[in-house]
């Protein structure tokens, strides 16, 4: 009898730590928009300027089933701009850091965490079985490896470079990331000329996980056929129609 109460008392006090959680979503979100972000899963592919913080992000709003793929492990050039990174994590794993910080922020979340690396042969067995795909990759050859995969279901894309950051999201049949960014030949990586900045990073990724929720939830005022171009130098934010 005593250890069906204790039970029960810890079972109130989870769901009122679950209600005090989420209680300042209220009124931006219903209960049932809640709700859905719990059930729903998600998989993020790269942990390091943009993935961190979307990761981050998920957690905290909701988003309870993540995956996150990344074969990297922190280093100092990190340090200036990625979320995880701190003097103590250089040399560990990137996934395994961000299951770390995400438990502490919400042991509720279940967070597969797979330490690979994305390629041709293996990017659609990786990302199936979710309901979004988000590319916080840094490097070209990659995406397009990503992009071929996610022709069943939507992906966000998120990118910069310096002040500079894009922002699209396509779903099965729309305009594709080819005609947006080109072949793979043709693409180019801008990381080593522009920088990287944490501002950026941060606001780019922010702006995918608004995204992400808005997709989850079946909002229909998302960057479907078009992309939100950032330049944080002029503090300016331009949309352009896709076709």
């Amino acid at each position: 009898m005593l250890a069906r109460k204790h039970r029960l008392l810890k079972i109130s006090a989870k769901l009122i730590l679950m209600l005090k959680r989420y209680i300042r979503n209220t009124n931006a979100l219903t209960e049932d928009e809640c709700n859905q972000l719990h059930s729903k899963c998600v998989c993020v592919v790269g942990c390091g300027g943009l993935g961190g913080y979307v990761v981050e992000e998920l957690a905290r709003i909701g988003v309870l089933n993540i995956t996150v793929i990344d074969c990297d492990v922190f280093e100092e050039s990190n340090l200036n701009r990625q979320a995880f990174s701190t003097t103590e994590n250089l040399g560990k794993s990137k996934v395994d850091v961000t299951k770390e910080r995400v438990t502490l922020i919400n042991p509720d979340v279940k967070l597969n965490a797979i330490k690979d690396r994305l390629t041709r042969a293996n990017a659609k067995d990786l990302v199936s079985n979710h309901d979004l795909v988000i590319d916080c990759l840094d490097n070209f050859k990659d995406r397009f490896w990503l992009a071929n995969a996610c022709k069943e279901m939507p992906i966000i894309y998120g990118a910069i470079a310096g002040w500079y950051g894009q922002v699209s999201t396509i779903f099965p049949g729309d305009v594709s990331f080819v005609d947006i960014y080109g072949s793979m030949e043709d693409g180019t990586d801008q990381k080593e000329t522009e920088g990287n900045l944490v501002f950026t990073a941060a606001t780019v990724a922010s702006i995918q996980a608004a995204e992400a929720v808005k997709v989850l939830l079946g909002h229909k005022d998302v960057l479907r056929n078009k992309i939100l171009m950032v330049d944080m130098r002029t503090s300016s934010f331009e949309v352009m129609e896709l076709s």
